[in-house]
């Protein structure tokens, strides 16, 4: 879904990169795209269930606003966590933390 997002909401042409590493005790996944960004105010919903930020900006991509929510739920099942950075017109970053046992 993360990547589905990327290629969904950034223009042909534009970048999108995905890192995985480790950080203490963590894996992380990133997903980064040079897209159109998320809002600021939408940012604390972005993974409720159902939320779309604008269904004008959906460029008829369809969807029910549930992709972000499933993720999220995906990751909290394995006891990890979500992230986003965002900032409209440059781009996204959705972080995956997953705990990593020694």
């Amino acid at each position: 879904n993360l990547l589905d997002n990327a290629i969904k909401y950034s223009d042909r042409g534009k970048n999108i990169r995905i890192d995985a590493g480790r950080i203490e005790n963590e894996a992380v996944i990133s997903v980064i795209d040079e897209g159109c960004g998320i809002p600021r105010e939408h940012l604390p919903r972005i993974f409720e269930r159902f939320y779309r930020v604008d269904k004008a900006r959906s460029r008829e991509s369809g969807g029910t606003g549930l992709g972000l929510a499933i993720v999220k739920h995906i990751v909290q099942a394995h006891s990890g966590r979500i992230s986003v950075e965002s900032i409209p017109g440059k781009g996204s970053t959705f972080r995956i933390h997953l705990p990593v046992s020694e």
